[in-house]
């Protein structure tokens, strides 16, 4: 249903060989990725919002259908509103400059196996999300969306979700105020987070 992007035809093609990040340079993006729950006051501009979703835009989903969106919500009063919603962010709600709620759709999907698949594909895409705007100096934080019928509620009249839609998850995104700490994270060692055939 969308034109072609630009003069590339719509059809299989071979992969060249490109310069990509190294493992390191990913492992240290990685490494400095952390949830940031404390922003400056400086607004994030769009054009670094809409980069970030360009590259989220581009993680794998199930026949790559893309059943999610980002809702983005940048004006102050109505940021405020939303990112009130979640139960996630008493406390620290009033220090959040943007928030992004990520909506996942159930319009591609008529069987019931299907219905996870905005979620997970949605939670793919979340990452590629995380990383681009750190790539770009701006931080994040994933806040959990709750499976609770008050706050679904809630949201889906704010945003104006369609019965089809579904919350799949929200996040804060801004510059890092600099001056406040970032709470230690402990992360599984190898061994605990994979396992070989021959184990």
């Amino acid at each position: 249903r969308h034109a072609a992007v630009g003069d590339k035809q719509r059809v299989p093609f071979a992969r060249s060989p490109v310069e990509l990040p190294t493992y390191d340079a990913l492992l240290q993006l990685a490494l400095h990725r952390r949830s940031v729950r404390w922003f400056d006051a400086r607004p994030v501009p769009r054009e670094i919002l809409d980069r970030a979703v360009v590259v989220a835009g581009l993680s794998p989903s199930a026949c790559n259908r893309q059943p999610f969106r980002f809702a983005i919500f940048d004006e102050p009063e109505l940021c405020q509103k939303v990112a009130a919603i979640p139960k996630g962010t008493p406390g620290w709600v009033h220090n959040i400059p943007c928030f992004i709620v990520i909506v996942g759709t159930l319009a591609a999907f008529e069987r019931e196996k299907d219905r996870h698949l905005p979620y997970i594909d949605g939670a793919l895409a979340a990452m590629a999300l995380c990383f681009a705007l750190e790539s770009q100096g701006v931080s994040s934080c994933c806040v959990n969306w709750p499976d609770l019928a008050d706050t679904e509620a809630r949201m889906a009249a704010t945003l104006g979700l369609a019965p089809y839609e579904r919350p799949i998850m929200c996040m804060a995104v801004g510059y890092p105020d600099m001056t406040e700490k970032v709470p230690y994270s402990q992360k599984l060692p190898l061994d605990e987070l994979r396992s070989r055939s021959e184990e």
